[in-house]
């Protein structure tokens, strides 16, 4: 059959087919990759917290948490850059070029990564003196106010509406995050007698706001240009990497000089690295085709996750208290990961089914408005989640 004779039969059903088919292939593949991330970032986030309590009990000299940190940021960037290599097709020449074009000549964008970057290595320090300050099953409870400052700050930022099931969500995922965290820190010891309790919770909360902020100001430089994310990952590695070098010598510099960068490394350690390194490679995929909050819905699923491989691996009991939290941050998970209007999407599309056939309309007459009314509604229900 010709096929310019057959399209041209088809009429605006064929368009409809065709170009609008595309739209929707090019959203669904989004919305599978969205929710593929999110599901290894929960594996990878329970087995980080997994490793580290095992690296960091075995016995033995302990290695230099800050070299980890370091070490994993270069790691990230020399992945990305790899990754970057492959993307220009193992041409050297023309990576040269497009990293000094992207990272030199457009400095204000590479700029940019370094407000996040900053904010990080302050957050980590907000960190360190709330758990010096706090018990530690006070600090976990607590830092999950994370979640609902990056949801106000996606608010303020993004220009991003919440509905108020996702708000509701949002309250039930602090709550089964704290109940399971009480729990689980339930057998913990006496809490030290030099502790400020004012001055760790002021920490705490000023941790939470840096982290919001942080992430959503990385998700919007992430959605709000045509950069790679791999090119974005590397800016930010660059900055990370120094700054984790100048935490480094402030905290432990003199000790590193003595006994040497690698110093306690072995498979278990280098393995949290790569897991590390992997980790921040992963978020920023999350951050590209989902969304910050949705980010911090995983953590927390996946500190459910770990607790429960570790009554398996450390002898955790499991009690009734436990799984009243669990079930509340996965309820919460499944609220507000509902689509606004799926209902209604749904019956919409099912009656546009059964209702009359579409007329064939000439080639290079507008579409009739029902069926741009139903190309309309099937895309948007397919990018709306």
């Amino acid at each position: 059959m010709d096929t310019t004779r057959h399209h041209q039969r088809l009429g605006w059903d064929g368009w409809f087919l065709g170009d609008g088919l595309g739209e929707i292939s090019l959203a669904v593949s989004h919305r599978r990759l969205k929710y593929i991330s999110l599901a290894v970032l929960v594996v990878q986030n329970a087995s980080l917290i997994l490793s580290i309590r095992y690296a960091r009990t075995l016995p033995g000299d302990r290695f230099f948490a800050t070299t980890a940190v370091v070490m994993a940021e270069v790691l990230k960037g020399l992945t990305c850059l790899l990754l970057l290599f492959a993307q220009k097709r193992g041409n050297v020449k023309n990576l040269v070029l497009f990293l000094h074009e992207a990272v030199l000549v457009q400095y204000v964008d590479t700029l940019k990564l370094a407000v996040p970057s900053l904010i990080y290595t302050l957050q980590n320090n907000l960190q360190y003196v709330a758990i010096s300050n706090l018990p530690a099953a006070t600090f976990q409870v607590t830092y999950q106010l994370k979640i609902l400052t990056t949801a106000l700050f996606s608010v303020l930022m993004l220009n991003r509406s919440l509905s108020r099931l996702q708000w509701a969500s949002l309250l039930l995922l602090f709550t089964g995050v704290a109940i399971v965290q009480a729990q689980q820190a339930g057998g913990g010891g006496p809490r030290p007698l030099d502790q400020n309790p004012g001055a760790g919770l002021a920490a705490v909360v000023a941790s939470c706001l840096s982290s919001g902020f942080a992430g959503v100001y990385f998700e919007k430089i992430l959605k709000g240009s045509s950069g790679s994310v791999w090119l974005r990952n590397l800016q930010l590695g660059l900055f990370g990497t120094a700054l984790g070098l100048v935490g480094l010598w402030w905290a432990e510099g003199t000790a590193v000089a003595r006994r040497g960068f690698f110093f306690g490394y072995t498979p278990a350690v280098w393995g949290v690295v790569l897991n590390q390194a992997f980790g921040g490679l992963l978020v920023a995929v999350v951050v590209k085709y989902a969304d910050n909050i949705l980010k911090g819905f995983a953590t927390s699923l996946s500190i459910v996750l770990s607790t429960v491989a570790s009554i398996r691996l450390f002898g955790f009991h499991l009690d009734p208290l436990f799984a009243l939290g669990a079930g509340l941050v996965i309820g919460a998970v499944y609220l507000y990961s509902l689509p606004r209007g799926a209902v209604k999407a749904i019956a919409s599309t099912s009656a546009s089914a059964s209702g009359p056939c579409i007329h064939q309309q000439p080639p290079g007459q507008p579409p009739p408005p029902q069926l741009s009314s139903h190309r309309t509604l099937l895309l948007t229900k397919v990018k709306g989640s």
